[in-house]
């Protein structure tokens, strides 16, 4: 079974790599997850210049303890093959995951797999760089379990509606308004990608939300995705870091509870038994599970 590193993810920056400015201040912000755009943030003519601004980002700004992505250019394209090289020539030690964009069967991963090995064994790099894929083609949707599982650099799937309700052809007019689609038309596809990674064993997370206005909004969609098991959300504007930190997370709270209902249990256990009362309800083995995983997520998160 491989071993993946533990990261934090339950905010994911978009900061474009054709921005110095604003990658400085990707890397002083709270986020703990950012990833350096050169797909759909950076214009073609842009995106061979942007390489060099990552890499120079990566390797001289102080990005405290988050997560170091980089986003790269889909397989189909004429730029992925070089953003991969130079990215990883210039900023290889400096490199926590690789997301790769639009990919429509595992095939496309195993090439990205296969190229970072190749360059980390040419660097004599001394650790594997990992990979995050998004989910935004119907195609990937179909193929999501073994684009999942095809890779031990996989370390998270993310759901991208916006170019997924582009492939599926959705009426964006039926979004939201339950009197033409009774319930939440992207249900299905979210559920599924969080299900595909969970069965992995790695990172489900959630795409972006448009309206950087609406705080409301877009802490209702945070919910959702964490109702569903999800570990996080984009944020695409500052202004959604602190919201996405917020929600993905425990509360003092809760972590306390659930030490208190762990030790309950296990004192239960110990007397031979196989569940417990805690205040007024029945805990068992599998409320142990449940418990631990926000004990989990409260040592990622040092709540």
């Amino acid at each position: 079974m491989t071993i993946r590193p533990a990261r934090p993810r339950r905010s994911q920056l978009s900061v474009p790599g054709s921005s110095e400015k604003m990658l400085a201040k990707a890397a002083a912000s709270n986020a703990d997850h950012v990833f350096c755009d050169l797909e759909d943030a950076v214009a073609p003519s842009a995106k061979v210049e942007a390489r060099d601004k990552i890499a120079w980002a990566l390797n001289n700004l102080n990005w405290g303890t988050k997560t170091r992505c980089v986003r790269i250019n889909d397989v189909t394209t004429q730029w992925c093959h070089d953003d991969v090289i130079t990215i990883v020539e210039k900023a290889g030690k400096s490199v926590d995951t690789i997301m790769l964009t639009k990919p429509y069967t595992a095939a496309d991963v195993i090439f990205l797999d296969r190229l970072l090995g190749q360059l980390e064994a040419k660097l004599g790099l001394d650790y594997r760089i990992g990979i995050e894929v998004l989910i935004e083609e119907v195609g990937a949707l179909q193929n999501v379990e073994a684009i999942a599982t095809c890779s031990n650099r996989m370390e998270a799937l993310i759901f991208g509606m916006g170019d997924y309700s582009c492939s599926q052809g959705l009426d964006w007019l039926a979004i939201g308004d339950q009197a033409v689609y009774p319930g939440d038309i992207l249900h299905y596809a979210r559920f599924r990608v969080t299900m595909a990674a969970r069965a992995a064993g790695i990172d489900a997370i959630d795409g972006p939300y448009a309206d950087v206005k609406n705080e409301m909004g877009y802490r209702a969609q945070a919910r959702m995705a964490k109702s569903l098991g999800m570990v996080g959300k984009w944020a695409i504007h500052p202004s959604q870091i602190a919201p996405a930190l917020e929600i993905f997370a425990p509360t003092i709270e809760e972590v306390d509870r659930a030490r208190r209902m762990e030790t309950a249990f296990l004192a239960a256990q110990d007397e031979g038994l196989g569940a417990a009362m805690f205040e007024g309800n029945m805990i068992d083995a599998a409320t142990l599970r449940l418990v631990r995983g926000t004990l989990s997520k409260a040592e990622l998160y040092r709540v």
